[in-house]
């Protein structure tokens, strides 16, 4: 099947995956690709979003997009940078910001009978995050909203099918949002919502066997949703030539080597459990910096597969459960200019000395979509329930040097903090739950003993897809009983804390 494709332009926004996510809910296929990188095969998209960014129209190193095969012979909506853009370099104006315009905001004037503002009305709450604003709009504009304060904040081209905001549509912040993206992508763009999780079943199930044909693949399980969805689909394709390794790397949850094995019991797999946790360890013996533990842990996987796939004949690839945000946040949105925040052991590749190719269908969807799709599959809705669990495992939640001891210690207090959550209640309320251990010490009252022991970190966040999250406002009573717990429960644990900050400005994991 031929999917209507959305082309984002993307010029370094926190924001742009955001855009990639909303698009999708409407069931249109979309991609995102550098501002400087516009695909040679521009005529196969049936509309153009321009993207936010750091950077300032005005400032020597505003980033110029060749816009000659899109503007007025595409569909195009720029948001934010975009919307700036268009008015500096096409006669409008765009100074500095009396005051910074960022947070919420609402329309207090919406141009009538104007598509793109269907169903949309004075008042509606829109999101805004920008420290210029548009003076004066570019040459055959239109106004067609505002602000309170902003008086330009949507316009359009007469004559084209440009239309330009200087708000975030993409955010949940604005609350019209979905349905502006809606009139743009499909009233006026005539884009077909055709591309669902049993589209992208049928079609990637068919992308495999066409690519894998009849080779054999290992895949790496972690018991998570993204690798057993991926193992699912990978079976679906090519049945008894997938090959599905369990590795403990001894930075699991408590018991989760052994109740993962047995959960995959009865679904049809072909799955071998390994045991390498002394092999982790030492490779992290002594090794403190986060990047560093990663790249390490990262590199042990490697080895251990090598290892495990020479045992059988002739496999010739390599599944991961890579998603999106993954990519994202090691590669900075496929080599656009935002920042890369961390590296990811699954992403990036093979050294030489492995001999196989890697296969990842779940590459190019996020976090919701994988749910959606091991849906669509008949994978058990308690194990696509499960919160996400980082690769490296506890390797990261162990702030400093990783040692044995330290593993027990948070492998216990992990242990107390998900089980309160599921016993009272709150597990599937929050979309991602663990402790951290932190290296620091801090005096404490035992009986009538002075304790110098350990601090751990509690932190629970919702979220969509992880690419923003806020802390869970979780129940005082909770919090107190499961603080006692761990304290009484874990030899070592003599003190605990709860992380209340968001990300942004934090990440979800401290590493």
């Amino acid at each position: 099947m031929q999917h209507d494709k959305v082309l984002i332009l993307d010029f370094g926004s926190q924001y742009t995956q955001l855009i990639a996510r909303r698009v999708r809910e409407l069931n249109i296929y979309s991609e995102i690709h550098p501002f400087n990188k516009i695909p040679t095969n521009i005529e196969e998209y049936k509309a153009v979003v321009l993207s936010g960014s750091p950077f300032s129209v005005r400032s020597e190193e505003a980033l110029h997009p060749d816009l000659s095969n899109i503007r007025g012979k595409k569909p195009m909506l720029a948001v934010c940078y975009g919307a700036q853009y268009l008015a500096h370099f096409s006669g409008g104006e765009v100074a500095p910001s009396n005051t910074r315009e960022y947070g919420r905001a609402n329309l207090s004037f919406i141009k009538s009978n104007e598509p793109f503002l269907a169903h949309i009305h004075t008042g509606s709450q829109v999101w805004m995050s920008h420290s210029d604003t548009i003076k004066k709009l570019p040459d055959n504009a239109v106004l067609i909203a505002s602000t309170h304060d902003v008086e330009n904040a949507a316009y359009r081209i007469n004559g084209e099918e440009t239309y330009a905001i200087q708000f975030h549509p993409e955010v949940y912040h604005s609350t019209d949002g979905k349905q502006l993206l809606e009139n743009f992508l499909v009233d006026i763009a005539g884009l077909k919502q055709d591309w669902t999780p049993d589209s992208f079943v049928e079609e990637t199930v068919e992308a495999i066997k066409e690519k894998v044909g009849n080779d054999k693949v290992v895949l790496g399980l972690s018991g998570g949703v993204d690798s057993t969805v991926a193992a699912v689909l990978l079976n679906k394709a090519i049945g008894k030539n997938l090959y599905c390794i369990f590795v403990n790397n001894g930075l699991l949850r408590k018991n989760e080597f052994e109740s993962v094995l047995k959960q995959y019991e009865g679904m049809g797999l072909n799955v071998k459990g390994v045991d390498a946790s002394n092999r982790f360890l030492e490779a992290l013996k002594g090794i403190e910096d986060p990047e560093k533990k990663r790249k390490a842990i990262g590199n042990s996987f490697i080895e251990v597969f090598d290892d495990e796939a020479h045992k059988l004949e002739e496999v010739k690839w390599l599944a991961q459960g890579t998603i999106y945000p993954d990519v994202i946040e090691s590669v900075s949105a496929t080599g656009g200019p935002s920042a890369t925040i961390k590296s990811h052991h699954n992403v990036g590749g093979l050294p030489d000395f492995m001999k196989l190719k890697i296969v990842e269908p779940l590459r190019a969807i996020f976090k919701d979509e994988v749910r959606r799709v091991g849906s669509t599959l008949g994978i058990d809705p308690e194990l696509l329930g499960r919160h996400p669990f980082p690769g490296p495992g506890l390797g990261i939640r162990i702030l400093g040097d990783i040692t044995a001891e330290k593993v027990r210690i948070l492998q216990e207090v992990d242990a107390i903090f998900i089980n309160g959550l599921k016993s009272w209640g709150l597990y599937d309320k929050v979309w991602q739950a663990g402790a951290m251990l932190l290296p620091v010490n801090s005096v404490g009252v035992m009986g009538d003993e002075r304790t110098y022991e350990k601090c751990v970190a509690l932190r629970a966040v919702e979220s969509t897809d992880g690419m923003t999250a806020d802390w869970v406002n979780l129940p005082y009573e909770f919090l107190q009983k499961t603080s006692n717990d761990i304290i009484n429960k874990v030899k070592g644990v003599n003190r605990v804390v709860y992380d209340i900050s968001s990300k942004p400005p934090a990440t979800i994991e401290w590493e």
